[in-house]
């Protein structure tokens, strides 16, 4: 059985708990823990949902925000079975396949 498996940021909802409203507020603080990032960079990390973050650009958030890894990113998990139809377990036959049939000869009499 396959998983489907994916995540949610969570960074600017931990910032506001921490009352930190902006990411140029976030800029000095993780430069000040050896992280530099330009503001622009900031601003994707804390408006999108990075695909790859360094562990020490994650620990540096972590440390500002008085945090665990855990609050700023939600995982879930679900199974990805096969899609079964209402009509058992073939798939319906797609729309037209009633012309692609082959019509059985008629064999008329004296011909």
């Amino acid at each position: 059985m396959n998983r489907k498996v994916g995540y949610a940021w969570r960074l600017r909802e931990v910032m506001a708990r921490r009352r930190i409203f902006t990411a140029t507020e976030l800029v000095p603080l993780l430069r000040d823990r050896g992280i530099d990032l330009s503001a622009s960079q900031v601003h994707r990390l804390v408006s999108g949902t990075p695909e790859r973050l360094s562990l020490q650009v994650l620990a540096a958030l972590c440390d500002i925000l008085s945090c665990t890894p855990a609050d700023l990113v939600a995982t879930t998990a679900e199974n990805a079975g096969v899609r079964k139809t209402g009509t058992g377990d073939l798939p319906a036959p797609p729309a037209g396949a009633a012309k692609l049939r082959p019509r059985p000869a008629r064999i008329l009499p004296g011909g």
